[in-house]
């Protein structure tokens, strides 16, 4: 008989391919376009330094001015073999010349864009055979000055994949077999469902790509439109890809791009064989974000959310209290993240019982335990009912007022009583009994 009772008990899930599969970032390339906020110099250098905690393999970055140069510089200074830092161009000469003039850079991505919309309209060519010719002849002039290639298949999931995607891949991998092809889902048109054939299928692209063309390295890169960006990163995955692009808390344009965060959580929690990234520094990150760069995070948002260890109601928070496993999917510090009891309109005896103990231990400096028909804690809990019974409250009870209540109901009301009388050689004897409903613990003391 199977008992999940820990989280060493859950098996872990193994993708069918068994593939290898990594990670490239793009906080300080695509991210760092998300409408209002400005990443400067020392925020992509501190981000880097975040990056290579976690142990992701690869960042990718522009090149185009003297900040993005700066950045660079002080990166490649740290000494850090990973993330390696790649370059990133548009499908001409110009652009390759720039991450070519860049020392130390071995990678670019180039960007192809296929839909009828990119190609049309927004770059003004007569014809599909005029795009695939820009984009091949970028990829050779990048190829034959021995730079790795990524082909970024821009606007894939709205594009005529059989008649004019699929055939340019082909082209692109005779040029660069090693050539890593980007799906790019860039209006988040992608869906993660098999039996779903392009342009939206993950799985039919990555399937096609692998099985008939042969393409050795497939990347996706999903941006959140839809809230699809994560199912259909893991999509890729499951099918064969073995990279997938990502930013920090999804930032980007638009409803940005698949969460690093979550990705890597499920990756290393619910994957077998995953335990190459290191997550205990990503509530940290998070708070650098919020701090540094103005990205306002929601407190219920999985991963890096002020609530994701916070407990209130009161079956919640008295499961969590004897076992974390009952409602808490992961231990907070997978991510350095700590857990929070909080005392609120649905909150139970229990969670009150277990702040009230907290607060009354830090502030005497001893551990005690109190009953749950402590007639003094019944009565802090009957003061708090009645805040929110009155509508006078529309918030939860803070540690500071925790503190008064402890105060007002234990510390002015002795919790030991004295009882003092004569022996029989006329000499002061003192007795002392601990006051009901509070149970000192063996090894400790009360004076």
């Amino acid at each position: 008989m199977k008992t999940y009772r820990d989280y060493d008990d859950l098996p872990k899930i193994k993708l069918p391919y068994g593939q290898e599969v990594s990670i490239s970032d793009s906080t300080i390339r695509d991210g760092a376009q998300m409408p209002g906020i400005v990443v400067r110099s020392h925020h992509k250098v501190k981000i880097y330094e975040y990056l290579h905690r976690i142990g992701i393999e690869k960042l990718e970055t522009f090149v185009y001015n003297e900040r993005d140069r700066k950045a660079i510089s002080l990166m490649q200074d740290m000494g850090y073999e990973f993330p390696e830092i790649t370059g990133w161009a548009r499908a001409n000469p110009a652009d390759i010349d720039m991450v070519l003039d860049v020392d130390g850079i071995e990678e670019t991505g180039i960007l192809m864009s296929v839909s009828d919309p990119h190609i049309f309209d927004k770059m003004g060519l007569p014809s599909r055979e005029a795009a695939e010719e820009k984009y091949l002849e970028a990829l050779q002039y990048a190829v034959d000055h021995g730079l790795r290639t990524r082909a970024h298949i821009e606007d894939m999931t709205r594009a005529d994949n059989y008649n004019f995607v699929f055939p340019l891949i082909e082209k692109i991998i005779d040029i660069d077999p090693e050539c890593t092809i980007r799906i790019c889902d860039t209006i988040g048109y992608g869906v993660p469902f098999t039996g779903v054939d392009e342009p939206y299928g993950i799985p039919t692209i990555v399937r096609y790509l692998k099985e008939k063309i042969n393409v050795k390295n497939i990347e996706t890169h999903c941006h959140d439109d839809f809230g699809l960006a994560v199912p259909n990163s893991l999509a890729g995955y499951w099918h064969g890809a073995n990279w997938s692009n990502v930013t920090f808390l999804g930032i980007g344009e638009r409803s940005g791009n698949a969460e690093m965060e979550k990705l890597l959580l499920f990756l290393k929690r619910r994957i077998e064989g995953f335990d190459k990234y290191n997550l205990d520094c990503v509530a940290e990150f998070s708070r650098y974000m919020e701090k540094e760069i103005g990205i306002r995070i929601p407190r219920n948002k999985s991963v890096i959310g002020n609530n994701v260890f916070a407990h209130e109601s009161g079956i919640h928070t008295a499961g969590v209290i004897k076992n974390p496993f009952t409602y808490e999917p992961y231990p907070p510090e997978i991510v350095g993240g700590k857990r929070n009891f909080l005392v609120g309109d649905s909150s139970g005896i229990e969670v009150l019982r277990f702040k009230v103990q907290e607060t009354l231990n830090e502030l005497m400096d001893v551990n005690i335990e109190i009953e749950k028909n402590d007639k003094r804690l019944r009565s802090i809990q009957a003061d708090i009912q009645k805040l929110y019974n009155e509508d006078k409250r529309v918030s939860c009870i803070s540690d500071e007022e925790i503190l008064g209540y402890v105060k007002k109901y234990f510390m002015f009301n002795p919790m030991v009583r004295k009882e003092m009388h004569r022996d029989e050689d006329g000499e002061k004897e003192v007795k002392s009994e601990a006051t009901p409903g509070i149970k000192p613990r063996m090894h400790d003391t009360i004076d």
